[in-house]
């Protein structure tokens, strides 16, 4: 099967030229716009205020950069190539290339080729560019990531057989644990207590949690306290629990957008292990997101001429108002469908792709009423 590369034309360099001027733009003024109002107004205050030197100042714009360019750049995408197909609508230049025999199809091509460039590298800043920029934030600002986590241990038929509170964490150091260690009897499918340990504070590391001053208090099969004590220290969880329960009480405490696309893969597979299924749809559904973002700049930069392209007395505004809904749909819906997929009311698989379902289906059916 020979597949034939279409041959760059003068054609193509013009729009290649004129789209990518626009999608470079239009990322621009979204990312000021975004920046602009808190971010920039309060970094200008913090170092007017002496909280940070010039320096820190400007570190800390282009640290906030990658969150803000990952999200303009299927904005750029679509304004970009609305604003140049209406231009070359209105100039009549969409008539002239279909009257030398250049179809619509053949027109777009500069226009797809400039979104999966864009759509690569949107996809390596999600992945990459975003963890690191947060992480760089979080030291520059003095951030300290606390968090409140309850792990539980069961066995292999599902019962709980150790839950440990944690009340306070701050890097492997924690504090104010209560240890919660439970009988191997059942009765009535309930599993009764046999100890509490509450432990003033701990660490966590990889082969074993190490707590100290250390309250005891036995229970008896009435669940009655019968004897307290004390220990100096106590060693919990095994070397795969103690590893599983410190990575869940350190993703617990940081956004999906913090964790890069490799370390979320790991930690979907975790969750998964862990049978926390509320957690894993989240998450898997936030790293599928992360793929099909890049397939919906292609479908947005498609829309965007199907937009552009009018008739010579329609207006303008039309077009730019149905794109401007078009990608605040998308975007308001996003924590709808996270939330769809963390309640298991849909499957992750199904949230992640419906944007793609239906710009797909946008296309479709706008290519089918412009009748090119």
């Amino acid at each position: 099967m020979n597949i034939k590369i279409p041959k760059i034309t003068i054609y193509d360099k013009y729009i290649f030229k004129q789209v990518t001027g626009a999608t470079l733009v239009a990322i621009l003024l979204f990312t000021i716009v975004w920046i602009a109002p808190e971010i920039l107004l309060n970094t200008i205050r913090d170092t007017l205020d002496g909280k940070y030197g010039f320096k820190t100042m400007i570190l800390l714009l282009f640290y906030e950069l990658p969150k803000i360019v990952d999200k303009a750049i299927p904005v750029g995408l679509l304004l970009g190539s609305l604003f140049t197909f209406d231009n070359l609508s209105k100039n009549s230049e969409v008539t002239i290339f279909r009257a030398i025999g250049i179809s619509f199809q053949r027109m777009v091509v500069p226009v797809v080729f400039l979104s999966l460039i864009l759509s690569l590298f949107c996809f390596a800043l999600k992945g990459e560019g975003t963890p690191f920029a947060e992480n760089k934030l979080g030291a520059i600002r003095g951030e300290v990531s606390t968090a409140q986590y309850i792990y539980t241990q069961k066995d292999k038929l599902g019962h709980p057989l150790l839950a440990v509170v944690v009340s306070r964490a701050i890097g492997r150091n924690i504090e104010n644990i209560t240890v919660l260690d439970f009988s191997t009897k059942i009765y009535q499918d309930v599993h009764q207590l046999s100890h509490i340990y509450a432990a003033k504070r701990g660490h966590a590391n990889d082969d074993k949690w190490e707590l100290e001053d250390i309250t005891t208090y036995n229970i008896s099969n009435d669940g009655i306290f019968i004897e307290t004590g004390h220990l100096d220290k106590l060693n919990i969880l095994d070397k795969t629990s103690a590893h599983n329960a410190y990575i869940l009480m350190t993703y617990s405490a940081i956004k999906e957008r913090s964790i890069a696309t490799k370390d979320l893969k790991n930690y979907i597979k975790l969750l998964k292990i862990e049978k926390l299924e509320d957690e894993h749809n989240y998450i898997l559904n936030k790293y599928i997101q992360r793929s099909m973002s890049s397939i919906v700049c292609v479908l947005l930069a498609i829309f965007g001429c199907l937009l552009g392209i009018s008739k010579p007395r329609e207006q303008r505004v039309v077009g730019f108002t149905i794109g401007i809904g078009c990608i605040f749909l998308y975007f308001i819906t996003i924590p709808f469908f996270d939330m769809l997929a963390e309640k298991s009311i849909l499957s992750p698989y199904l949230t992640a792709t419906i944007p793609v379902i239906a710009f797909t289906v946008a296309v479709f059916c706008f290519h089918r009423l412009k009748d090119l």
